[in-house]
């Protein structure tokens, strides 16, 4: 097997700023990079059309392109109603920025999928969904949904409500093991007519834990982003680690990918750990010896 995909890396991973990041991106091998787009110095609303125009030439002058931005505005998603109206407004504008920086991708976690189709959370994420959905549609563009909060048949049966693919899926492997305990494999198969970026992750599960703890469900609760972060290196339920280093069965995944013709990123995501760079240089030299 030899792969022919692009390697890129989340820029937000080193945890050293953007600009640090991409030159720290470029040298360890990466050739696209991913970026939270949603506050600070990335926020769409800082940057004006002059300094779009000026980080996209610094990004290409660095021989990198960009993937996807990242767009999560955390929250329980878009199961909230009330707070939809704003959230959409903000994630087309993410989309508008991606657009102006030359990628076509915006990922995000939209909440979990509830299993009642019939319920009023289920209903909000459809309602926001078919909106960004077709606001993207019409620009050739996608908010791409991360895997993890639910299994890869109960998304694609979410997915299938959609009257365009404009919401497709940015499949995360890791997530799928460390939460769900969902066969990556399979999941690729599963959802092969909605990949449209990929993440490059590993962990391992030690046991069951509610999606809603993780992930957080409007009247449930959820854990906090440090709680989440602590819960990985503990080893309370799941532990993220180095690629390669996990459950995840790379040589499988990667076939799936081939075999569903998938031609995106794979991008590396590092969310804990003492040494992320050097853990993402290693994941760079991972991916690699499949390309050879």
């Amino acid at each position: 097997m030899q792969l022919l995909n692009k390697i890129g890396v989340i820029v937000d991973s080193f945890g050293v700023g953007v600009m640090e990041g991409l030159k720290k991106a470029k040298d360890v091998g990466a050739e696209g990079v991913q970026i939270y787009a949603v506050s600070g110095e990335m926020d769409p609303a800082e940057l004006t059309p002059t300094k779009r125009k000026e980080l996209r030439s610094y990004i290409e002058g660095l021989g990198l392109e960009i993937s996807a931005l990242c767009g999560d505005l955390a929250g329980h998603g878009f199961q909230d109603s009330q707070a939809n109206p704003e959230k959409i407004e903000k994630s087309k504008r993410i989309l508008d920025l991606a657009l102006d920086l030359g990628t076509s991708i915006v990922t995000t976690h939209i909440g979990i999928v509830p299993e009642d189709r019939n319920s009023r959370i289920y209903d909000s994420m459809q309602r926001a969904c078919d909106e960004l959905g077709m606001y993207a549609n019409r620009m050739n563009a996608y908010f791409a949904i991360e895997t993890g909060p639910e299994t890869a048949s109960h998304l694609k049966s979410f997915l299938d409500t959609m009257t365009t693919k404009g919401v497709s899926v940015n499949f995360d492997p890791a997530n799928m093991v460390l939460v769900t305990g969902d066969d990556p494999v399979q999941g690729v198969i599963t959802l092969r007519d909605y990949i449209v970026h990929t993440h490059a992750k590993d962990g391992k599960r030690m046991r069951y834990v509610d999606p809603r703890d993780v992930y957080g469900c409007l009247g449930y609760g959820g854990m906090s982003h440090e709680e989440i972060a602590k819960m990985e290196t503990s080893g309370a339920s799941f532990e993220e680690v180095p690629l390669g280093e996990g459950t995840v069965d790379f040589p499988a995944y990667f076939a799936a990918l081939q075999e569903i013709r998938y031609n995106g990123y794979l991008t590396i995501e590092r969310e804990v750990g003492s040494s992320p760079e050097d853990d993402i240089r290693k994941a760079v030299q991972f991916i690699q010896a499949y390309r050879i």
